[in-house]
């Protein structure tokens, strides 16, 4: 559901940001907009971007190999913070640059109703990108706010479609906002203030997600109640006398690495704990789907034999 939910997501953002980055530039022309023309650069990253979240999670579905054993499920973690990172360059330094050399070299808008009527139809494109990634993302985020899915999520597409989806719509009103001030005013500085606006808006989006998806590039363990539920279902076995201690690391978004020592009920036959063993892994593959690669490892419970 989470693969097939994000990708529906990606490709309803690619779509829409392509259009609108033809419309923005379009509009650019014709007015002279500042504002535009960082929103034009600002969509044809968003493009790139989503064009690069499919790339990466085609090449997580490539077979484990000798080399990478544990297959290559991070490989959408990597792309998804080479997106954050493009988020930062292409869209927020371009605007915050085009923002200043315009406050510095200020220049009137022409046609500005073009300008008003793209963006107007752009804020409706990426109110249908957004729906829809909102939509994807429901059943994932459950219960949690959407602060707490964008923090704690393991499918890196739908957050980063998320954020940028949101910081589009933001940057759509603040474009408005500087040309529609400029036209009421006359004074072209309200469309560099626009520009600049949404320069900073999409560095703080994109250093929100360079920290997350690093997070995740690094690795990161379940979340204290998937913990929680894992530790239960071993202990849970009639011949576990408990987890001595447990590590968890997620390989990709889908696949889980649980390794973990544990106590069985002392003078156990060989047989008999490779049996133990086997129910406790199915035990947690039937909780915990996504535990997929699970290592248990039957250990002396010191804490006893000290006593």
């Amino acid at each position: 559901m989470s693969a097939n939910g994000g990708t529906r997501a990606i490709i309803a953002a690619l779509l829409a940001n392509a259009g609108i980055a033809v419309a923005k530039f379009i509009g650019f022309v014709v007015t002279g907009s500042s504002s535009m023309l960082a929103e034009a650069v600002h969509s044809v990253a968003d493009t790139s971007n989503q064009g690069l979240l499919l790339f990466g999670g085609n090449r997580a579905k490539r077979a484990a190999t000798a080399e990478h054993p544990f297959g290559y499920g991070r490989d959408r973690y990597f792309y998804s913070f080479i997106v954050a990172l493009l988020l930062f360059t292409l869209g927020s330094v371009f605007a915050l640059y085009e923002g200043i050399h315009k406050l510095q070299h200020p220049e009137g808008l022409t046609t500005p109703l073009v300008a008003v009527i793209i963006l107007l139809v752009a804020i409706v494109l990426e109110g249908f990108s957004f729906r829809t990634a909102i939509h994807e993302s429901r059943p994932l985020k459950g219960s949690s706010t959407w602060w707490g899915f964008i923090r704690q999520s393991k499918v890196p597409e739908l957050p980063v479609v998320l954020l940028e989806d949101f910081g589009a719509l933001i940057g759509l009103v603040l474009a408005l906002f500087g040309v529609g001030l400029t036209v009421l005013t006359g004074d072209p500085v309200w469309d560099s203030i626009g520009t600049l606006c949404i320069g900073a808006l999409l560095g703080v989006i994109a250093i929100i997600l360079i920290i997350e998806m690093k997070s995740l590039l690094i690795g990161e363990g379940a979340v204290a109640p998937v913990l929680s539920t894992i530790t239960e279902c071993i202990e849970s076995g009639d011949d576990v006398v408990r987890v001595i201690h447990i590590r968890t690391q997620y390989l990709g978004p889908e696949e889980m690495l649980v390794a973990a020592k544990i106590a069985l009920t002392p003078g156990m036959q060989v047989e008999q704990v490779a049996t133990a063993i086997d129910a406790a892994e199915a035990r947690v593959r039937a909780a915990v789907p996504e535990a997929r690669v699970i290592y248990l490892e039957p250990d002396l419970d010191r804490s006893v034999v000290s006593g």
